[in-house]
């Protein structure tokens, strides 16, 4: 009962794994990746309990996030999925996207095109894309003849100095919007993978977009990489546990 007690308690309060479901949060991310997720650098709601009971209310300890920060929250409306996303705005940022690039407070964001980002096919790598086929991404082989997927891949740089890659597959909806106020006491949450992420930009709608997040919705902040798994893997054959493994991943953490 004790051991039990303490696992619960270090669940709630200290750290707990995630695993990543989906391909929003690529490249940083990957369908596969397990991660360790600290609980105490925002302070702790009812969201940091695994049932999430109805009350109280607000946050205990409470510290607020920094711009940049890779999130995992309570999904709105329902608050019943955990999302994990990167935090872009803080309460009174003004947010917009004009033609693919991201504005804050008016001035807009470095954005500095890199080499394609590769990753090769697997049964949890889908490759999503929105590109049309005269575009060079979305499926094709590497110079060994293995099927991978290529995106377009750029590095973003806040205020403040954190940094990260995103990619953009081309013109969409999503890259021309209006300007978002992020209201007190919530934040404004970006995928990488921008063109494939249902995060603020949208309406919160249950398994969709989520609109501003609450601070009270945050669980806690991603460490570092425990664990990533290219889908290949049978629990009945040992050996392809380490051939579906991607040792380069494990590890890193995201600052």
């Amino acid at each position: 009962m004790s051991v039990a007690l303490m696992g619960l308690a270090l669940r709630s309060f200290v750290v707990m794994p995630r695993s990543i479901p989906s391909e929003s949060m690529m490249p940083r991310l990957l369908v596969g990746d397990y991660l360790m997720v600290a609980k105490w650098p925002y302070g702790f709601s009812r969201f940091s309990l695994p049932w999430a009971p109805p009350a109280p209310h607000g946050r205990l300890f409470a510290m607020a996030p920094q711009r940049g920060d890779v999130v995992v929250f309570r999904a709105p409306p329902d608050d019943r999925s955990d999302y994990i996303k990167r935090l872009i705005g803080l309460p009174g940022d003004r947010i917009q996207m004009k033609g693919g690039q991201l504005w804050l407070n008016g001035k807009p964001v470095p954005k500095v095109r890199e080499s394609d980002f590769l990753i090769p096919i697997a049964p949890n790598t889908e490759c999503s894309t929105i590109a049309n086929v005269e575009t060079p991404y979305g499926p094709g082989a590497d110079i060994e003849g293995r099927q991978t997927c290529r995106f377009a891949r750029y590095r973003e740089t806040l205020p403040g100095g954190v940094s990260y890659d995103v990619l953009d597959q081309g013109d969409t909806p999503q890259d021309d919007t209006p300007v978002f106020t992020v209201p007190a006491g919530h934040y404004f949450m970006m995928g990488d993978n921008r063109d494939m992420s249902a995060d603020s930009r949208f309406p919160a709608v249950p398994g969709a977009g989520i609109g501003f997040v609450p601070a009270e919705n945050l669980e806690g902040r991603a460490l570092f990489t425990i664990w990533s798994t290219d889908g290949s893997s049978h629990w009945t054959n040992p050996a392809s546990w380490w051939h579906a493994l991607r040792p380069d991943r494990i590890g890193h953490g995201f600052r």
